[in-house]
């Protein structure tokens, strides 16, 4: 694993663990998890399995120790490296076949709805139970994360990937 590759991503993985920290709680405990556009950033720069595998176990850990759902760190363990792998596999997919800063925005919608579904349902298998009705949770909580991440990956991901392509990180990581 190239050194200047784990540097980004751990920056990626601060940034979005300092967002993910400062977010307010929204409905019943539950924070919109801005920490998964990070995580999705961070894929779609540097498509690597070892890298998914690190993104997601490191991230799942950070939302975990951050988060304000009660009994959270063990669901977003499991929820982070299923989204991160699911995230990988759709854009190994569609990478070719889109425009990528569109793909890149509408798989993140897609993985943020993936990694709430992952992260509610193992609460409520692994806790014993939701704070509030699952539809309730998912569409006070899940559904604005999912736009508000698509949104920040659309804005992010063409400055993040011109500033890399303009310092040579892009090349030299790849």
């Amino acid at each position: 694993m190239n050194t200047r590759t784990l540097v980004i991503l751990s920056l990626f993985v601060a940034i979005g663990a300092a967002l993910h920290f400062i977010m307010p709680g929204i409905y019943m405990g539950m924070k919109p998890d801005t920490m998964l556009a990070m995580m999705f950033l961070g894929i779609a720069l540097f498509p690597d399995k070892k890298n998914v595998l690190l993104l997601g176990l490191v991230t799942g850990l950070l939302a975990g120790l951050t988060s304000s759902f009660p009994g959270g760190l063990i669901p977003n363990l499991i929820d982070k490296p299923i989204t991160a792998f699911v995230f990988f596999g759709l854009y190994l997919l569609i990478a070719k076949n889109m425009s990528n800063l569109i793909g890149v925005s509408i798989l993140t919608g897609v993985g943020t709805i993936v990694s709430g579904t992952v992260f509610l349902t193992s609460a409520l298998l692994i806790v014993g139970g939701l704070p509030a009705p699952f539809a309730a949770l998912f569409g006070t909580v899940v559904i604005p994360a999912t736009i508000m991440n698509a949104i920040a990956m659309f804005i992010l991901f063409p400055i993040v990937k011109t500033i890399l392509r303009r310092t040579n990180l892009m090349q030299q990581a790849s």
